[in-house]
């Protein structure tokens, strides 16, 4: 029996209804997928980083992403699992475009009270994970900071600047391409998989489940976060901290089989135990968001005030790389530290920011990557406006 798993292999196919317009070969950031125009394309899945952006691209629907539609459906009809969900920032702005809904309707309350009816013991909210990857972040860029500044005690701390290690794309692109950046990386999880290591320990412990009888699914809007929970690293716990990822789209399909009344749903809360987030959380999935949340907290914890105001007008918008200063005082050090941050919106473009970083001649402090234009909003794994082609 193989032992191969969405970790080895690919979560993108072409299909036989490829129609060989060539349109999936400009959008592709690495240059996977392959084929001449006219001759069906397929996939390189050694260099492939399971975005979804030749999916949600194709204009004849011929591309696909690996479902677990099914295996969720199984789970919840097993009355011998506890089955929790955590849902992503940008599924609630997305999900609502499936049910006739304005474009950017935020139906988070609907979304929750219709996780429930579809039978999920636990509905949670991802966000409460991204304000933990927003204090490891940020601790571990001031820790790295400290370093700079020649602080006994954080000799060992990796090297500036740090990039930020949120998006699944972006890492498999890193570890293919460039090992050499690797230790720049944060070493934080993504808030997904942090999710998913507190929900099998933490969260497990506190509802009395054990953790072998509790199935742990994640809504999301990118289709690299299949690729991402199936990584051999993300069993800590002796257990797959995610076990399931399904897409905004499948969300959309598992709540129109199940016959729900979506649009007339009344709202609903997330549950408490792993759902309470602060605001910061929310902007994750915008481009600039992560750097923005982790830089504030940074800011804070060494200033020891807030950061009431700062123009991160240049870091926000569509611009494929973007950067800012911000001055931080480092209270303790008594000096002030101007912070460079970086912000890349697309995985092709962040090659000269890498390679400048490794030829030393790169003044940022704080790189922030999102292989999807504008961040995960504009996921794989979001709503396709069919009606545009």
């Amino acid at each position: 029996m193989s032992t191969a798993t969405l970790a080895d292999t690919g979560i993108i196919q072409i299909t036989k209804a490829c129609k060989a317009c060539d349109h999936c070969t400009s959008v592709c950031p690495t240059g996977a997928v392959k084929g001449l125009l006219g001759q069906k394309h397929s996939i390189d899945y050694k260099t492939c980083i399971n975005c979804g952006q030749c999916l949600i691209n194709c204009p004849f629907g011929a591309i696909i992403d690996t479902s677990s539609v099914e295996q969720v459906k199984q789970a919840l009809n097993d009355s011998g699992k506890t089955v929790i969900v955590q849902e992503a920032p940008a599924v609630r702005v997305a999900l609502g475009e499936e049910f006739g809904m304005p474009v950017g309707t935020n139906v988070k309350g609907k979304m929750h009270a219709a996780l429930r009816k579809l039978g999920f013991d636990k509905v949670y909210d991802t966000e409460f994970a991204a304000d933990l990857t927003i204090m490891e972040e940020g601790t571990e860029l001031i820790h790295r900071v400290f370093k700079l500044a020649g602080v006994a005690g954080y000799e060992d701390r990796g090297p500036l600047p740090q990039f930020t290690s949120c998006c699944p794309a972006w890492i498999k692109y890193a570890e293919d391409k460039y090992p050499a950046i690797l230790p720049h990386l944060s070493s934080a999880k993504s808030p997904q998989q942090m999710f998913g290591a507190i929900a099998k320990t933490y969260a497990a412990n506190k509802q009395g489940v054990n953790p072998a009888d509790m199935v742990s699914v994640s809504v999301m809007p990118c289709t690299a976060k299949k690729y991402e929970c199936d990584r051999p690293e993300m069993k800590a716990s002796g257990f797959q901290d995610v076990d399931y990822v399904i897409t905004t789209r499948e969300l959309a399909t598992i709540i129109k089989d199940a016959g729900i009344d979506f649009v007339n749903l009344p709202d609903e809360e997330a549950d408490k135990l792993i759902g309470t987030s602060t605001g910061a959380a929310t902007i994750f999935g915008v481009t600039g968001g992560v750097m923005e949340a982790a830089l504030r907290t940074a800011y804070e914890i060494l200033s020891g005030e807030s950061l009431n105001k700062v123009e991160f007008t240049a870091v926000r918008g569509m611009q494929p790389v973007r950067e800012a200063t911000v001055e931080i005082p480092i209270k303790d050090l008594g000096i002030n530290l101007p912070v460079n941050v970086c912000i890349v919106t697309g995985t092709k473009y962040v090659d000269k920011v890498i390679e400048d970083v490794l030829a030393g001649r790169s003044k940022y402090h704080f790189i922030e990557v999102m292989n999807c234009p504008g961040g995960c909003i504009n996921g794989g794994g979001q709503p396709i406006r069919h009606e545009m082609y």
